[in-house]
């Protein structure tokens, strides 16, 4: 337990010098903020003086001094308006700074993010790295702006207080400083329980968030397949959890405030008798006696807040860390400084002994050797998980061998930059995205700077032309988030336009024609015809009377190719494809 909290402490510590090191590039306007802090605090502090003053200037019935009361009351005012001036630039600062911070630290998050290697994606739910970007971040910047507002006033105050009351009487100030560590050391057990539950609650959200997105990411199969149920029981006891962890923190949050209240309840009654009886004996004078139990107050106030700011610190230490955690992941494999850009490229394609497997104890490619000549249609084909997809995420370099190699037009693809070598590919995926933007953007994609002419020839050419015309706005019909104002087969006609719009050297079809009618798939299919003339290309396709053209056909099966050839060679040997071609018809009937 006890190497627990040390490491727990040493995380903490580490994470705010990160926190500091955000903080550095705009320390010219915390620097500002601490003098306007200083001034506010001095300023407050110095009105009990002059109250005190004002109470001595009434002596008694008949016997006030209004001249030198008028003083007072002129500059109790003046130094009012000066605080509150001063205040409302301190805090116009810090708002300033806080979100300056929170600006950068999201932008490097979303920015790193894009650099992150596929399998970082892979591993963690979307839900949870929107939580952590968003929602952590937010979190972190309430804990931060609380800093800046309260802290800095709050630690002012204490020291000026005490400054103050030295200044009236040694003696009634000891018992103040004496008893105030009693207040930290229970804000000290508070703010450790409360971390815990805090960093509990942030993980968890994340899980939440997850879960919600996913199930209105699929909320048509979760209907259709009456899932509702299980999906409430699932949600509830998540955030039945998240329920008992916030409930928790807010419980050690909360009794923070009472606590210390009530020690500073008891300093202030110590002060209030000890500083009578010093006023009965004539030490010190009644203005005096009130200035002293002004200063009490003021002293033992920004106790409560200060404690109150540790532990919402607590929850933004909390929330940082994840994020940090995010920014520490290392990034996709490093381009070498000599990395070729393709210029122009042939579409040799070269695999050599390639291995790979996402899970190290579970292999998947072993020793796969291939050879495409430039121009050459090669359709892979094999059972679900045979390795087809995983072939075309090696080729495209989401994932990086393990062992062997691929090359393009003589180069290995980890010594090409990864923007030409994509660039060299368009790839139209089962799976389609599109952007909550116009359908003219989406088709441009690729090619932002491409003319309306040339938008409207790519759609001509992938059959979308007609339905687009039908939209509300044409080309600027906006569409929804999710695509919801869209069929799946239009979705993909229009991916299958953002390629036609690039017209890449190389192609990766991934069952591009999966979700489109019989019609439109021959023209469709006679479009990628006209589109694969001279290209290298690679077509994944279960459909296998689509691929019967091509010039090669790899059938893979448990990450090995076992079968190449054309299809009527395939046929006529007999084996594996012989057999998936036939089953299909055996299906059918």
């Amino acid at each position: 337990m006890h190497d627990e909290t040390t490491i727990m402490h040493d995380k903490n510590m580490q994470t705010l010098k990160r926190i500091l090191r955000y903080i550095r590039p705009h320390i010219g306007l915390v620097a500002l903020s601490l003098l306007l802090s200083v001034l506010t605090v001095g300023l407050t502090l110095y009105v009990p003086i002059l109250t005190g003053h004002g109470v001595d200037k009434i002596v008694g019935k008949g016997q006030v001094d209004f001249a030198g009361l008028l003083t007072v009351i002129a500059g109790i005012l003046i130094s009012i308006f000066i605080t509150l001036a001063a205040q409302w630039i301190m805090n116009h600062i810090n708002n300033k700074i806080t979100y300056r911070i929170v600006r950068d630290l999201r932008v490097q998050a979303f920015n790193h993010l894009q650099e992150l290697p596929l399998s970082y994606v892979d591993r963690h739910s979307s839900g949870d790295l929107i939580s952590r970007i968003i929602t952590d971040i937010d979190q972190f910047s309430d804990g931060l702006l609380l800093g800046f507002t309260q802290l800095f006033t709050g630690i002012a105050t204490i020291v000026g207080t005490i400054i103050f009351m030295l200044s009236i009487n040694t003696w009634i100030t000891l018992i103040v400083v004496i008893l105030s560590p009693l207040s930290f050391v229970m804000a000290r057990f508070i703010s450790r329980k409360s971390f815990t539950m805090f960093q509990m609650q942030s993980e968890t959200r994340g899980e939440l968030t997850g879960f919600t997105n996913e199930m209105l990411g699929g909320i048509k199969v979760v209907q259709a397949f009456n899932y509702q149920g299980e999906a409430d029981t699932e949600f509830n006891e998540i955030n039945r959890r998240l329920s008992e962890y916030s409930l928790k923190a807010t419980f050690y949050s909360s009794i923070t405030n009472p606590a210390t209240r009530f020690m500073y309840s008891a300093i202030y009654a110590g002060v209030a008798i000890a500083g009578g009886l010093s006023a009965i004996a004539g030490n010190i004078s009644v203005g005096q006696l009130s200035s002293f139990l002004s200063y009490t107050n003021q002293y033992t106030k920004p106790f409560n807040d200060i404690t109150g700011v540790l532990t919402e610190f607590q929850n933004s230490i909390a929330s940082a860390a994840r994020v940090f955690e995010l920014l520490d992941e290392p990034s996709a494999p490093a381009e070498p400084a000599d990395a070729v850009v393709l210029k122009d490229p042939k579409g040799h394609v070269l695999l050599e002994h390639v291995d790979f497997s996402y899970n190290p104890e579970v292999p998947l490619i072993q020793d796969l050797n291939l050879s495409v000549a430039p121009g050459q249609r090669i359709a892979i084909v094999g059972p679900t998980g045979c390795g087809k997809t995983t072939l075309i995420n090696l080729l495209m370099r989401f994932y990086d061998v393990k062992n062997g190699s691929i090359k393009v037009d003589g180069h290995d693809i980890r010594q090409i930059t990864r923007q030409s070598l994509r660039t060299s590919y368009g790839m139209v995926l089962q799976e389609t995205w599109l952007r909550a933007a116009s359908i003219r953007d989406n088709i441009a994609y690729g090619r932002p700077d491409a003319t309306d002419e040339e938008i409207i020839a790519a759609a001509k050419k992938a059959h979308a032309h007609s339905f687009i015309m039908r939209m509300p706005e044409g080309y600027d019909t906006v569409i929804a988030e999710g695509s919801g104002n869209l069929s799946q087969g239009q979705k993909q006609l229009l991916c299958i336009a953002r390629i036609m719009l690039c017209l890449p050297p190389m192609l990766i079809l991934d069952e591009a024609t999966s979700s489109i009618d019989a019609i439109t798939e021959i023209r469709i299919q006679r479009a990628f015809e006209t589109l694969m003339q001279g290209r290298t290309s690679f077509i994944v396709a279960h459909r296998l009377s689509t691929i019967q053209n091509a010039d090669k056909i790899l059938v893979m099966n448990q990450g090995h190719i076992i079968e190449q050839g054309t299809h009527e060679e395939l046929l006529a040997e007999n084996g594996f494809y012989s057999k998936l071609y036939n089953s299909q018809f055996e299906t059918e009937a």
